[in-house]
This record gives structure tokens, C-alpha cells and sequence, in this order.
């Protein structure tokens, strides 16, 4: 009898997955679409996030996108807390994008500035991340999509 273990792709494949990012309600929009495309790029970098290359009927080709729907929450400054609370507690990975960020301009920099502060200290304003839905909602309980 052989022993049959599904990959990991497969194994997610019959998983539901969500990617959620959650902002900040008091952003400018201009911020708002900033911490958005920072946060969401962890998200890509993790194994099986990205689906493959798009091809159009003239044989074109393009990049890649996400596998998995992508939902954006609003949350005010209490409720960003409670998010990240949440996320760590249920040992969630994710990306942060904390206020200091507004003013670095380049990775080592920001990482410099997530490093000065203490955990408890940090002032996240956006995060995201790629978990299975039942989980997802259970980090983001009463949040609701930003409009």
C-alpha cells in the first residue's frame, strides 16, 4: 500500500483562502493606496500567494496576480489594535505598515523604523496577510470593508 501526501498547493487548493488588508479609516487616500501596495507585498512574497502568468488571445503576456480574493477593511485606530492583537495572537504572519513609514523612503530605512519601536509601541496603520477564511474572519470580526 503506498502512502499518498498531497503537496502543499494541493492541500491549499482545497483550502479556502483570504487575503485581507486592513487600513486605517483616518488615512489620506493618497496613504491609504501607499500602505495598501507596501502591506500587500508581503503578502505576494509568501509561496503559493501568486497564481501563474496571464496570456491573452494575441499571445501577449502578463504578470502574474493573487490566487485568492483580496478584501480591504477600514479600522479605526482601537480597532487596528485589536487586528494586530488578534493576527499575533493566533500566530497570524503578516505585513505591518506602521506611521514612522510615511517618512523613510526606502526598505532599510523602514525596517530601521519598525525596529526603534517596541512592540507595544508600534503605530500600525495598515497590515496584511494570506490565511484560510475561517481564520481571516476571526482576526477581522467587525471590521468592515473600507468603501
Amino acid at each position: 500500500m503506498t502512502d499518498i501526501h498531497p503537496s502543499d498547493e494541493t492541500a491549499e487548493a482545497n483550502t479556502a483562502m483570504k487575503i485581507a488588508v486592513v487600513l486605517r479609516s483616518d488615512l489620506e487616500p493618497w496613504q491609504r493606496l501607499n500602505v495598501a501596495a507596501f502591506t500587500i507585498s508581503g503578502v505576494a512574497s509568501q509561496k503559493g500567494a501568486v497564481g501563474e502568468d496571464y496570456r491573452d488571445a494575441s499571445n501577449n503576456l502578463y504578470l502574474p496576480m493573487f490566487k485568492d480574493p483580496v478584501l480591504v477593511f477600514g479600522a479605526g485606530a482601537e480597532e487596528m489594535v485589536r487586528t494586530v492583537e488578534r493576527a499575533r495572537g493566533r500566530d497570524v504572519s503578516f505585513s505591518i505598515f506602521t506611521r514612522d513609514l510615511f517618512e523613510t523612503f526606502n526598505d532599510i530605512d523602514n525596517r530601521a523604523a519598525v525596529a526603534a519601536v517596541p512592540v507595544g509601541e508600534l503605530d500600525v496603520v495598515g497590515l496584511a496577510f494570506r490565511i484560510d477564511r475561517k481564520s481571516a474572519d476571526k482576526v477581522l470580526k467587525g471590521l468592515k470593508l473600507l468603501r
